[in-house]
């Protein structure tokens, strides 16, 4: 795989390797409880941050005053301007910028609809309130995080690059930033006319098998999928420098073991062992166990990511072990992987 990473980056690139300082992005659950999983947070192992997540309202208002028209934190509650002033504050003592995440993976009932808001009458509002929000907040930029078939009925629809197209100009112009996360599989990825106006493109490589789908006993997210995933985006010709491949910080249960496991809480009950391997039980149809990245697998991504890519992307920050060991882990198998493109 390494002699095909090589013989992609010469052929399309005509450059070694990446030499640029390497990117750790973190995700920031604010829906899980944004005063908690602040208080929680170590910004100085991230160089970007992303607030997850974001979404226009009904009538596609970004702002309500000084809260945000959808952004949950729990219990019903919106982010406030204090809020955001409280994550940047905190976030850029640390030298690490940040981002507002638009989507996720599952659109929040506060939102509105975004196959509407890219329409051409309706897209320039919603770019409008993002900007206002850039701007008066002090963020970094914005995340476009706008997964599957939202996605892909966007882009068929012809909307999708326009809006991305648009909204990344206006950044620019501001020297802010614009970055996304894609899946790898068709039906999943962002759309190749999108890609260069994006700064940074982070690979979501895992949940090949979850609770509802997926072969029974595969990996959640081998490294050889990490392989494959990088490999498919340096080959579509997305220059190395931008492409930020995605580390897992949980894991999938099943059996008797509950569905989602933060890695946090894979090291609570099972012990330093387990964080050894990448399964608690046997990987098999019918059996009992959990699959996850250990932390050998973690660093062995990384290195992978510090060689071909501009560094990894972490969902999300708030599933770390305890101690942070992981992005710790991470941070140091970054530094060895860059190395090697030195």
């Amino acid at each position: 795989m390494r002699a095909l990473f090589a013989s992609i980056a010469a052929a399309m690139f005509a450059v070694s390797p990446v030499h640029a300082a390497p990117a750790v992005i973190g995700y920031l659950p604010a829906f899980k409880g944004f005063a908690d999983v602040l208080r929680r947070a170590e910004f100085r192992y991230y160089t970007h941050v992303d607030l997850a997540f974001v979404n226009p309202g009904p009538t596609g208002e970004i702002m309500r005053g000084d809260a945000l028209a959808c952004a949950p934190t729990g219990h019903g509650a919106m982010l406030t301007g204090d809020d955001i002033r409280a994550l940047v504050r905190k976030a850029h003592k640390a030298n690490a910028k940040v981002l507002a995440s638009l989507g996720g993976g599952t659109i929040p009932p506060c939102a509105g609809d975004w196959t509407v808001f890219a329409l051409p009458d309706h897209r320039a509002k919603v770019i409008a309130g993002l900007l206002a929000l850039v701007d008066r907040y002090g963020l970094d930029g914005i995340d476009v995080d706008l997964e599957g078939e939202l996605m892909t009925r966007m882009d068929r629809e012809g909307n999708y690059t326009p809006f991305v197209r648009e909204l990344a100009a206006a950044l620019h112009a501001r020297s802010k930033l614009l970055t996304c996360a894609t899946a790898s599989y068709v039906g999943g990825m962002v759309p190749d006319a999108a890609l260069p106006h994006f700064d940074l493109i982070g690979i979501m490589s895992y949940d090949a098998i979850g609770p509802t789908w997926g072969t029974p006993g595969d990996e959640h997210a081998s490294y050889a999928q990490a392989e494959g995933d990088l490999a498919l985006w340096l080959g579509k010709g997305v220059p190395a420098e931008k492409l930020a491949l995605g580390l897992p910080f949980y894991g999938h249960g099943f059996g008797q073991y509950g569905p989602s496991w933060a890695l946090r809480d894979i090291g609570a009950q099972f012990g330093a062992k387990a964080l050894k391997s990448d399964v608690v039980g046997q990987r098999c149809d019918g059996c009992d166990y959990i699959t996850f990245n250990g932390l050998p697998t973690l660093e062995r991504k990384t290195r992978l990511a510090g060689a071909w890519g501009a560094g990894v992307m972490v969902w999300e920050m708030d599933q770390d072990l305890r101690g942070k060991r992981a992005i710790r882990s991470v941070r140091r198998a970054l530094k060895e992987g860059h190395s090697y493109a030195r």
